[in-house]
């Protein structure tokens, strides 16, 4: 029997924890003799933590086994270093138990879940219904919820979910929040007495987070460019926002440039810059071209972002 309030008291995220990416051959196999690299890295950049088989580690098109490779091996390659935060949400909710309960057995550190996302839970009550399973499913670790409706298309007010899933959910940590409705996610924060916490999840947006209170952040980007955020969130700690500023802005005009060039694809792309080959993406999605990877570089270059991955 474990104590929900004891789980979740003992785990916060702070500072800068990267989304991580999942390496894979050119075929498609993961690569996961990669992960070591990954995890040494992040090190190198002063990662708090790691959040594994998200978003930016292609989750949805990973089968159950291979989500559990993965997480087993950043949890293998970070121990004694780094906590990890494994991503466990599913469209089908039994898979989404079964990978909480392994995440748990193999030694991660929390789980966080986004919402079945083809048939989606239409009310707060389903939400939290749903979560609620997933999370019993792994009662030592703390629980997040995966809170990013431009993808799931589960758009419900996430003041309504904590109070509705405050008294279900014992072990409930707090929200990764990926939107940019930062009046939201600053009720969320007080929510409670400022009981949960609440990780933002929007790189091109972080100072906006760090105003209304953020103290740890999720993001792909934090992967190779850790150093501008690091100094961004110096400058913002001293008082000193123009500075702090100029570093979000140029931290926007990369992740304009990364759109340009399909999100996921143009990221490991970036991650190979920063050193580490990633390989491909996983189809349907499709890896840049040589000219396009050019092109990628060039825009990169012109407003001096290389130097930054390169740091």
């Amino acid at each position: 029997m474990h104590d929900g309030a004891s789980v979740t008291t003992k785990f916060r995220l702070r500072g800068l924890v990267p989304a991580t990416f999942t390496p894979m051959h050119a075929d498609g196999r993961l690569k996961l003799e990669v992960v070591p690299a990954l995890v040494s890295h992040a090190r190198a950049h002063d990662a708090a933590a790691l959040f594994a088989c998200g978003t930016t580690g292609e989750s949805a098109s990973l089968s159950r086994e291979e989500r559990e490779a993965v997480v087993e091996a950043f949890v293998a390659a970070a121990s004694g270093h780094l906590p990890v935060v494994a991503h466990v949400g599913h469209t089908a909710l039994p898979d989404a138990c079964a990978l909480a309960a392994h995440a748990q057995r193999v030694g991660a550190s929390a789980i966080a879940a986004l919402p079945p996302f083809y048939f989606k839970p239409s009310h707060t009550t389903a939400l939290v219904d749903c979560m609620a399973d997933i999370a019993a499913a792994a009662p030592a670790l703390p629980f997040y919820y995966y809170h990013i409706p431009h993808l799931s298309g589960v758009a419900l007010s996430m003041v309504e979910f904590l109070d509705a899933a405050a008294p279900r959910i014992p072990t409930l940590a707090g929200i990764k929040y990926t939107a940019p409705t930062l009046h939201e996610f600053l009720s969320c924060a007080a929510h409670s007495d400022g009981r949960f916490d609440l990780v933002f999840g929007m790189d091109e947006m972080l100072l906006g987070g760090l105003a209304v209170g953020a103290a740890g952040a999720v993001g792909s980007t934090y992967n190779f460019a850790a150093p501008l955020y690091r100094q961004m969130v110096q400058a913002f700690a001293e008082g000193r926002m123009a500075e702090a500023r100029r570093l979000q802005l140029l931290s926007a005009r990369m992740v304009e440039i990364i759109r340009r060039w399909r999100p996921l694809p143009a990221l490991k792309a970036m991650m190979r810059l920063a050193g580490v080959d990633c390989g491909p993406v996983r189809a349907p999605l499709t890896a840049l071209t040589t000219a396009e990877l050019d092109a990628l570089e060039a825009e990169l270059a012109a407003i001096d972002f290389l130097t930054w991955i390169r740091r």
